[in-house]
């Protein structure tokens, strides 16, 4: 993983707990979905993204959202194993869970310097 690609990571997770701490759940879900876009190529963050996203689901008392990370959180090692991860998806339950998407301008840059390193 790059510097840049784990500094990115590292400040959106960062901003995702500070506004769960001001309970801005829906903004936090935002940042989440960056984070998704990001860092879904690494298992670890990967699980870690989708189970911050279950507690957002769970506070926002969101039952769509719960069943759909508590899915993804047992699809996320196959999709590993598989090598079939969406690129572009955001991750949340309201996207399908294997349909790949436009990547955000904003986070091609980061991403393309991941795949030439």
């Amino acid at each position: 993983m790059t510097k840049t690609l784990q500094q990115a990571l590292v400040q959106e997770l960062e901003t995702v707990q500070e506004l769960w701490r001001q309970e801005k759940y829906s903004t936090a879900f935002t940042h989440l979905e960056t984070a998704h876009v990001l860092g879904q190529r690494y298992f670890l963050w990967h699980l870690r993204i989708h189970f911050w996203m279950l507690r957002v689901g769970w506070a926002q008392k969101d039952g769509r959202e719960i069943r759909g990370q508590l899915w993804r959180l047992l699809l996320t090692p196959l999709g590993h194993l598989t090598g079939r991860l969406p690129i572009g998806n955001t991750g949340g339950a309201n996207i399908s869970a294997f349909k790949p998407m436009p990547i955000p301008k904003k986070l091609q840059a980061i991403l393309v310097q991941e795949r030439e390193s």
